[in-house]
């Protein structure tokens, strides 16, 4: 009855934890006339610690965080919820095996087998309970979102099923995407995550099935191995 009825006003903060980074003044975050841009970011130790290049999330909060300062600047308010659920609430072991799976599979990292990797490993592809992950920003008194810094549509119609408006959606430049995490844009873009103009080209199936990772062997020299893999826009290039 405690998460259910809306006259009752209570937080509970999640299993694992989170943390809030504000920038800006807090107490303009309730002024709907005050410009607010929010990031709800969900863990990820590969990336965010570590630096791995198979997935956005790095780069993603990078830009998060660029925007919030950004919009502070400007007299307005950001905010990153950083969410403690690692590998989709699956833990950092799991993911990992996903990604050895990944890599290791016949026919190498491709875009046409992200989700079907996990639920091979995992039994399934998420289990990241979102309902919930809304609370924190009515707690802190969000009832509209001018810029929302995320492609999930699931965290983005968990937020709006509770009342909160988001005016537009910011998806991850595309010059920020590392060469071996276009298997998982074109992967979600695919699936119905928010790819605006910049991933129109993800939406078609013939472009998911050219999507590749750069191989991994333990005949592939590591020169030869980080100039391999491709996006959306075909063969990726560049220097290691």
């Amino acid at each position: 009855e405690l998460l259910t009825r809306k006259d009752l006003k209570l937080f509970l903060p999640p299993i694992g934890g989170m943390t809030v980074y504000i920038w800006g003044d807090p107490e303009k975050i309730p002024d709907e006339s005050v410009e607010l841009t929010v990031r709800v970011h969900d863990e990820c130790n590969g990336s965010d610690v570590f630096g791995s290049d198979i997935c956005t999330c790095r780069p993603y909060l990078t830009h998060a965080i660029e925007e919030c300062i950004k919009t502070a600047q400007n007299g307005g308010t950001g905010i990153c919820v950083y969410f403690r659920k690692e590998g989709r609430a699956l833990g950092e072991v799991t993911k990992y095996l996903v990604y050895n799976m990944r890599k290791r599979q016949e026919g190498g990292d491709r875009a046409t087998e992200y989700f079907n990797c996990t639920k091979e490993v995992a039994g399934v592809t998420d289990t990241r309970f979102q309902v919930l992950m809304p609370d924190v920003l009515h707690w802190l008194g969000v009832t509209k979102i001018h810029r929302f810094i995320s492609m999930s549509d699931m965290k983005h119609d968990a937020i709006t099923a509770t009342g909160i408006k988001i005016m537009e959606r910011v998806e991850i430049p595309p010059e920020m995407v590392p060469k071996d995490a276009h298997v998982e844009i074109a992967a979600k873009v695919f699936a119905g995550y928010h790819g605006g103009e910049a991933y129109e080209k993800a939406k078609d199936q013939t472009t998911l099935e050219q999507v590749k990772g750069r191989e991994y062997s333990s005949a592939t020299q590591y020169e030869k191995s980080v100039l391999e893999g491709g996006g959306a826009e075909g063969k990726a290039q560049g220097s290691p």
